[in-house]
């Protein structure tokens, strides 16, 4: 079986997805030894059954819209499944973009677990956990992962969505820590080899657009801001500036270099920005991120 890094995405980050596969395929010195494969979600009715239902997250029932911005994780989990339970995989979400040869993860030796990825410190809200938007599976040893199955588990109660996008239900010793530049939370640095621009509020593609996610409310800060932008009928807000002007410019050269290689058509772009899924002025921010630097 090949090896495949998979980008799981739904229609609102198709552009991203795309410019993530161009990037992975960029920065690697040898890309004929991987697979690219994206998951939609229009890929997967079984999600529409979901819609509108209750399940728990944190603890709390919440309604699932097949909408959100990110309607595509429970499809973190279809990866076993798509590789036939054979082979390694990657898993990214669609707003992860390499500066890193992936072929470096691909190999990596797991030490005999069935799951790496970026661990996450406890505090005083959340137990030790570990972060599932990038993942290096071996899939063999993943056959308990049945995604719709997981789901339907979550809709009626009897696990929390949290606990399993935090890979808090696999069993003992299963899961091992990944280096974090393999899934760098908005930081880009030398050696960073995965960046995430995992703050949904300050994606650059969206910056100036009106927010069109979920908010979480998971602290007490998060829940003011909902709160005040309720009162004031301003909804979730609008997208904010990336606070790192050169992370804006690191993925408008991307989808520059996107658009010259045809694997983001013109025409899709344009649709994008009419929808709003990517800001208006795409086009300025491509031509600024081309100009060489000073």
């Amino acid at each position: 079986m090949r090896n495949t890094v998979f980008i799981h995405t739904n229609p609102k980050q198709v552009i991203g997805a795309l410019v993530a596969q161009h990037a992975l395929r960029r920065h690697s010195a040898a890309p004929e030894r991987f697979d690219v494969r994206i998951l939609q979600t229009t890929d997967f009715p079984a999600l529409q059954r979901f819609e509108g239902r209750r399940y728990l997250r944190e603890g709390r029932e919440v309604v699932w819209l097949n909408d959100d911005l990110q309607s595509f994780t429970p499809l973190r989990f279809a990866v076993p499944e798509a590789m036939g339970y054979a082979g390694r995989a990657v898993l990214i979400d669609p707003d992860v973009f390499a500066l890193g040869d992936i072929n470096e993860l691909l190999d990596r030796d797991m030490g005999g677990a069935a799951v790496m990825a970026r661990q996450m410190d406890s505090d005083f809200r959340r137990p030790l956990h570990y972060a599932s938007s990038v993942m290096l599976l071996d899939c063999a040893r993943l056959a308990h992962w049945q995604w719709e199955a997981d789901f339907e588990r979550v809709c009626r109660g009897e696990r929390d969505y949290r606990d399993w996008m935090w890979l808090l239900l696999e069993p003992p010793g299963s899961v091992a820590p990944l280096a974090s530049v393999w899934n760098d939370f908005d930081r880009l640095a030398a050696d960073t080899r995965l960046l995430h621009n995992t703050h949904r509020r300050t994606q650059p593609w969206k910056t100036g657009l009106p927010s069109d996610f979920t908010p979480r409310g998971t602290t007490w800060k998060s829940r003011m801001g909902i709160w005040l932008r309720s009162i004031k009928g301003r909804g979730a807000g609008l997208y904010k500036p990336h606070p790192d002007p050169a992370q804006e410019i690191f993925f408008f050269r991307l989808l520059g270099e996107c658009l010259d290689n045809g694997s983001v058509p013109a025409t899709l772009l344009k649709e994008e920005i009419d929808r709003q899924h990517i800001r208006s002025d795409a086009h300025d921010c491509i031509a600024r991120a081309r100009q060489p630097a000073t």
